[in-house]
């Protein structure tokens, strides 16, 4: 048999698997013979290869199957004379073309951390993959490590001494959870008594964190479905088609005069208004138990989009309040009501909680 391929010479592992140069071989007639071929087993679909090929990146769990004594080592079936693998077999497919030329490619369907959990498994470095996939590999990472250094807490606020990543990353999603580590003592004197420690940090869970539950989802969904209705209501609110001229008649009456003023007036369509008001109870309610709920007061009140959410909800409140006075001080505060409407547009910024990539643009 005569192949031609281009492998690569193996120099170390200084950056990763991957081999600083790359040498072109011929493989004379016979070569296929000399290196025995070898049948893998992954996941259900089976991969064809040489020794030589897997040879090429030593020290990885593919060049130990080319060792004299792997049948004893690994999963090997005799009657089927193949090595097996419960593994992913798409990206495997990945992982032995990287054998055969030298290149390792991220296939744009599989998520960042499942392929580096792979090419961990079979041992190879992720440092390996090709520029061209680089940036998809590294998108969910990223992300990540940009969001918990903008979100990660203020230094000089606990005790002396640097924490392990894992230990800070616990605390702090155990903090964010509300589920911290303190004394009883001391939590019960910041969220009340034993009671309200069990049912608090699964309701602050249950509005914070979409990935803590299924149910933590559907509020998720209902949340994110009402900013965008409410949202989509205050661009229509602009429209004309949804204005009504509506003629007031006011009757001033001085001394023995009495005057008829014919004034007019645009109103919202009533329709719109019962969809706000519908939108702002939900607000409302997921305000106060977020609130309420919260392991830290004094964080949550200094938070920007919980001083958005109250900002937004507090006009419409005033605006049904002071609808049905007739004074001239009470029409002078509707009409800056209106003027300030435009607010409810900042709960835009409330979709940040649930996409990662609009907090990162944030901060």
């Amino acid at each position: 048999m005569i192949s031609s391929v281009c492998v690569s010479s193996y120099r170390g592992r200084k950056s990763g698997n991957k081999p600083p140069s790359k040498t072109c071989l011929k493989e004379e007639m016979g070569k296929g013979e000399e290196s025995d071929k070898i049948t893998i087993n992954v996941g259900g679909t089976r991969h064809e290869t040489y020794k030589s090929t897997l040879r090429t990146l030593p020290g990885t769990r593919l060049a130990w199957l080319a060792d004299p004594d792997a049948q004893s080592n690994f999963d090997f079936d005799g009657k089927s004379n193949e090595f097996f693998f419960d593994r992913h077999p798409g990206i495997f497919s990945y992982v032995l073309n990287y054998y055969r030329t030298g290149k390792l490619h991220c296939p744009a369907d599989i998520c960042g951390p499942l392929f580096e959990e792979e090419l961990t498994y079979w041992g190879i470095d992720e440092t390996d993959v090709e520029p061209c996939c680089w940036m998809t590999y590294r998108q969910h990472r990223d992300a990540e490590e940009a969001l918990d250094i903008f979100e990660s807490p203020e230094p000089g606020g606990g005790g002396g001494g640097e924490e392990p990543e894992e230990e800070a990353g616990r605390e702090m999603a155990l903090q964010r959870l509300g589920m911290d580590d303190r004394p009883a003592g001391a939590a019960g004197a910041a969220g009340g008594g034993g009671c309200c420690r069990n049912w608090q940090p699964k309701m602050w869970a249950l509005f914070e964190d979409p990935y803590s539950s299924k149910a933590a989802r559907v509020v998720a969904f209902a949340s994110l479905f009402f900013i965008l209705v409410s949202i989509t209501t205050f661009c229509l609110e602009t429209h004309e088609a949804f204005n009504i001229d509506v003629n007031v008649t006011e009757t001033l009456v001085v001394g023995n005069t009495t005057t008829v003023l014919l004034t007019r007036k645009v109103e919202t369509e009533p329709i719109l208004t019962y969809i706000e008001g519908v939108c702002v109870l939900w607000f409302t309610l997921e305000f106060l138990v977020r609130i309420i709920c919260c392991p830290d007061k004094l964080l949550f009140v200094k938070n920007l989009l919980n001083i958005i959410d109250f900002v937004a909800i507090l006009p419409f409140y005033l605006e049904v309040g002071l609808s049905g006075l007739s004074s001239k001080a009470a029409r002078d505060v509707l009409g800056f009501l209106r003027v300030v409407r435009f607010v409810r547009i900042l709960r835009i910024f409330k979709l940040t909680r649930h996409f990662v990539g609009l907090r990162v643009l944030g901060h």
